[in-house]
């Protein structure tokens, strides 16, 4: 992690506070978690991270029986002046169709969601007006910038008891690297990847407009916020601003792939401890995904090559969560079920 100014720019002065005085979780509720879940008809620790999971959701919701009845996916979307140098394969105006997919329920974070009873919401970011091509210019002022990411905190309004994070826009994979690679220290090429399906000499080329990018904006990259408005994008910063608003609501947030990731980096640059109510849904197929997550010392929950996007990997995280809810509410104890509990060894021959 490099080394930033203490200095918040002046438009993120409310922000930052809401980054530093975080609110905790409920440690008596995992305790009481942790014991029904020795009165369980199984050995102890034999559902492995999905007790953790139960844990998590009741320590973040403040609940002995926590719940998932009312999960929401989050997918923001946002357009970026940088696909002007051809670092996409696809042209931007698939983000806006990608949206009315989403909508429409044709795209696969649609289906999950459907399937798994999760609600969806797409927050379109000014789609017309895309952000500054950070090659040249910032991609947002601070008091824009400041202004989306306050946005973002609405996204917890219908009080979500699981909120999963994802994100849609032609580009974003390359502006995820320039966040990257300005908080963490690295040329565009220890960053980038294929995103929506780059070839080697796309990718070459993709790296070369981050490096443009952070040699434009060098003198302005010493703190994280004005990485996000200097070299970010609307989404990143709605992003980040669900986040913090979760936490402070309570909330447990999933957190989706290489973008979405990105977002949440801009906190623990400022803040460590603003992750502590999130997961990580999985590790993406794009390759600087799990180096971004050792950096901040996490762990992906899956790890199955996907690079899609659009909250999908948080979503499957969410089922996750709902299966292990249903296991800890729902098994018989050794007493109802007449099972013989766990007996001591002496270790005693005869």
């Amino acid at each position: 992690m490099q080394n930033f100014s203490q200095n918040i720019p002046q438009p993120f002065n409310d922000f930052s506070q809401l980054l530093k005085d975080l609110p905790n979780g409920s440690q008596s509720a995992v305790d009481d978690v942790r014991e029904r879940d020795k009165t369980l008809t199984k050995p102890l620790g034999s559902l492995g991270q999905l007790e953790y999971l139960v844990e998590f959701m009741a320590r973040w919701q403040e609940k002995t029986e926590p719940t998932m009845n009312n999960p929401m996916v989050a997918i923001f979307a946002g357009n970026h002046g940088v696909t002007e140098q051809n670092i996409s394969p696809f042209p931007a105006s698939v983000t806006a169709q990608m949206v009315a997919n989403f909508t429409n329920g044709g795209a696969a974070i649609s289906q999950i969601s459907k399937l798994h009873g999760l609600n969806l919401r797409v927050f379109e970011l000014a789609l017309d007006i895309p952000t500054g091509d950070i090659t040249k210019v910032a991609a947002l002022s601070d008091s824009a910038c400041a202004a989306t990411i306050a946005y973002g905190m609405e996204a917890i309004a219908g009080e979500p008891d699981l909120l999963c994070i994802g994100e849609m826009g032609i580009g974003n994979t390359t502006v995820a690297a320039a966040i990257y690679a300005a908080l963490f220290g690295g040329s565009g090429a220890d960053w980038v990847g294929a995103g929506t399906g780059l070839d080697s000499e796309g990718i070459a080329r993709k790296a070369k407009v981050v490096d443009r990018a952070l040699a434009l904006h060098k003198k302005d990259l010493d703190h994280p916020l004005k990485i996000l408005s200097r070299v970010g994008g609307r989404e990143f910063a709605a992003m980040l601003g669900a986040i913090v608003a979760a936490r402070h609501h309570k909330t447990p947030v999933i957190i989706d792939g290489f973008v979405a990731t990105a977002a949440a980096a801009i906190g623990y640059a400022i803040n460590p401890a603003i992750l502590d109510h999130c997961l990580f849904a999985h590790v993406s197929d794009e390759n600087a995904h799990i180096n971004a997550l050792e950096k901040m010392n996490r762990r992906g929950m899956l790890d199955l090559g996907m690079r899609l996007g659009e909250g999908s990997g948080a979503a499957l995280g969410a089922v996750l969560v709902k299966t292990a809810l249903h296991l800890h509410h729902n098994m018989a104890t050794f007493a109802q079920a007449e099972v013989s509990g766990k007996t001591e060894v002496s270790g005693k021959g005869e």
